[in-house]
């Protein structure tokens, strides 16, 4: 047992080593999950809260028939119910930044989740590549530029920029706590659990605002079921599923390329806010940022101790 347990953490703690096939695979189908999310919520004229309930209940329910199948461990469990809190206040964070900012920008400074990530990691113990830094760098002043251009825009955009900064650092806690989750827990168990805290978590917000839960016409839950097949099930359960072997640092990785995804589509079909031309440098040096972080350690390892 010990044995099993040093080789699952030998393969995930090394989190610049690249995934294999299948799990690479699933991370391509999760990119594209994920990047339909922020048009989709910009879409939505559900409240908030009500909408981080429906659609974390929804992919409970879709997750639990293969939950039933395991045991649960109750120190897994914790970290589960500390994931599925964690998780919704990220969701908070991110709609909101869908509905006050453009979906590119908003996607593109939540894609600064491996930055936060390295950093918890270095906080953890582990050992972050000096290379790295120059890389998170860049795509912090990606950040600074595009929060600047909003701020400029209007008081509401440089708002929706800040939800997302703090989202993609609650993103990054997210992965990391569903990594250690994922030591003693199935993958199934461990996201039916999430969610479904995360769903709890969220019906104190709609109650106390007094929002709608079930009055919504038609097409709200199409967008609905549009969250719950796509981010929620091809996303989250699918980065999720790869937290098994791949370091949550590498998953976070990949995420930033929902950035482009998202942008096209919101883009093509003229969903939400539409950004500035001013806006591209920002994104592009948040992406370039990031890519160099991911070729610049592609061979050396780090340490991942949450």
């Amino acid at each position: 047992m010990s044995k099993a347990r040093n080789s699952f953490e030998d393969s995930v703690h090394h989190h610049t080593a690249l995934p294999a096939r299948p799990d690479l695979i699933r991370l391509i189908i999760g990119i594209f999950g994920v990047g339909s999310s922020g048009p989709l919520i910009a879409l939505s004229a559900m409240p908030v809260p009500t909408l981080i309930f429906w659609r974390n209940l929804g992919g409970a329910i879709v997750t639990l028939p293969f939950a039933l199948r395991h045991k649960i461990d109750r120190t897994g469990a914790k970290w589960a119910i500390l994931a599925g809190i964690v998780l919704a206040l990220h969701f908070i964070g991110f709609f909101l930044s869908m509905r006050l900012t453009s979906v590119t920008a908003g996607t593109a400074i939540v894609a600064t989740q491996p930055i936060f990530a390295a950093f918890f990691v270095k906080l953890t113990g582990g050992h972050i590549p000096r290379k790295a830094w120059f890389g998170m760098l860049i795509s912090f002043s990606g950040v600074l530029l595009v929060t600047g251009i909003d701020l400029q825009l209007d008081r509401r955009s440089f708002l929706g920029d800040l939800a997302a900064l703090i989202s993609g650092a609650l993103a990054a806690c997210y992965m990391l706590i569903g990594s250690r989750a994922q030591r003693t827990l199935e993958t199934f168990s461990y996201t039916t659990m999430c969610y479904s805290v995360c769903a709890i978590t969220a019906l104190p917000f709609i109650f106390f605002a007094g929002y709608e839960i079930l009055g919504f016409p038609a097409r709200e839950w199409l967008i609905l079921c549009g969250l719950i097949l796509g981010a929620q099930i091809l996303g989250h359960t699918m980065f999720n599923l790869t937290l098994k072997r791949v370091s949550p640092a590498v998953v976070s990785m990949i995420v930033f390329f929902e950035v482009p995804i998202a942008a096209a589509l919101s883009f093509l079909f003229k969903i939400g806010k539409q950004p500035t031309i001013l806006i591209i440098p920002g994104v592009v040096l948040i992406l370039l940022g990031c890519m160099l972080v991911v070729m610049r350690t592609r061979n050396e390892s780090a340490v991942v101790q949450p």
